[in-house]
């Protein structure tokens, strides 16, 4: 991992902005995106994009990002505006405006298979968490992130096991929204599985 970068270093790029996103799937919570600029030539840490690691691994390498990089970016997407945009736009257009409000001056962004407007020189690059450092880290910011919050959900809505499936489609979670209903951060335009009426 890493080599992405090494290879637009050698073009002449300086920085290199990776981004990516927690929580495309989930009937409940959040959408997070999360961005990250490491200094030019940062030595490769991280070996495995945010699926691959356990959850203690990812609070880990979730500080150590925060040690080494110049900067983090991170937008937080509720479940009303994914319901209203759909979660492909919603990940597109937040995408493009965390990018648009780095404080760094940064000259590419590496994404993860989601295809920017063309204003914006980015790259989209095919399991890019699994072949970019800058993109595994925003993975890993990301994911880390959307967890903490879905751990406080389980506070608030103590009838569901948010600290658990994190708002996945779990058969767990479809069992507590039959027999619970639906609450407010639930994600209306996605299949729940029960009638909200």
């Amino acid at each position: 991992m890493g080599n992405v970068e090494k290879e637009l270093f050698s073009q002449g790029y300086e920085k290199i902005v990776g981004i990516d996103e927690a929580g495309r799937g989930p009937l409940a919570g959040p959408l997070v995106i999360a961005s990250v600029i490491f200094p030019k030539h940062q030595k490769p840490f991280i070996h495995s994009d945010s699926k691959g690691l356990s959850e203690k691994e990812r609070e880990y390498l979730f500080e150590k990002i925060h040690d080494y990089a110049e900067e983090i970016n991170i937008t937080i997407i509720e479940n009303t505006e994914i319901d209203k945009l759909g979660i492909s736009n919603a990940a597109k257009i937040y995408m493009e405006n965390n990018l648009k409000s780095l404080k760094s001056k940064w000259d590419i962004a590496l994404v993860d298979f989601v295809k920017l407007d063309e204003s914006i020189n980015h790259l989209p690059l095919i399991k890019g968490d699994e072949i970019s450092h800058t993109i595994a880290a925003a993975s890993i910011i990301a994911k880390v992130v959307r967890d903490r919050i879905m751990i406080e959900y389980k506070e608030k809505y103590p009838n569901f096991s948010f600290d658990k499936h994190k708002g996945y489609a779990t058969k767990q979670h479809y069992q507590e929204i039959k027999k619970f209903g639906i609450t407010p951060i639930h994600r209306r335009s996605f299949n729940l599985g029960v009638s909200d009426d």
